[in-house]
């Protein structure tokens, strides 16, 4: 894994196969760098794209702005689904799969993360219908995370892609912004891995 001098990370030849097919073999790092680059310039922010590996969410490649306060993103890291910006990918999951991933005791790393499992999983009804998940101080206080479904050939959700800026500078019409950007790139890279499902992913949401 090596960092490149604008920021970006690459997984060097590792391929990420999605389907069951040769020609589904797909490099997604390099599908996804050009685009995480676009949205973090439209946005100045960090972005993140995260893959799911069981019950976590792994960083597998970002983009940081050159500002000097930023959030640090940190490619391998991992994030447990039902928290934060990761609850993009858990709300596609079949009903019994959620729960089969969640730990017996739900640890929260800020007072606003969800650790009752009725609220959980009414939020992850809501991500599911609207196709955003926003994250108000749930890993990190200080964070607020805008993150968006990436959809494989087959319409499964393995991925997603986040907006990740600090709280002090992100009002509802940045949030608003974010939702938009967020969405085009998730289906940027959805269409990018051959899925033919509408390309407009997030709606407008009551902030």
């Amino acid at each position: 894994m090596s960092q490149e001098s604008d920021g970006r990370w690459r997984l060097g030849n590792a391929i990420l196969v999605l389907g069951t097919s040769a020609s589904s073999q797909i490099d997604l790092v390099k599908l996804a760098n050009p685009i995480l680059e676009d949205l973090g310039l439209k946005t100045n922010e960090t972005v993140q794209l995260r893959l799911r590996d069981k019950n976590e969410a792994l960083c597998i490649a970002k983009y940081e702005p050159s500002r000097d306060l930023r959030v640090h993103a940190v490619v391998g890291r991992r994030r447990p689904l039902y928290a934060g910006s990761s609850k993009a990918i858990m709300a596609y999951l079949p009903e019994d799969e959620r729960e089969s991933v969640l730990p017996q005791e739900l640890k929260a790393f800020t007072g606003n993360t969800i650790t009752d499992r009725s609220r959980l999983f009414a939020e992850l009804d809501r991500i599911r219908q609207t196709r955003i998940c926003i994250s108000r101080g749930e890993v990190s206080d200080q964070l607020v995370a805008v993150s968006a479904p990436v959809f494989s050939a087959d319409g499964s959700v393995f991925a997603s892609i986040n907006i990740a800026a600090p709280a002090f500078r992100t009002d509802d019409t940045d949030i608003e912004r974010f939702i938009r950007l967020v969405s085009e790139a998730a289906g940027r890279i959805s269409e990018g891995l051959g899925w033919k499902g509408d390309a407009s992913l997030g709606g407008r949401m009551a902030l």
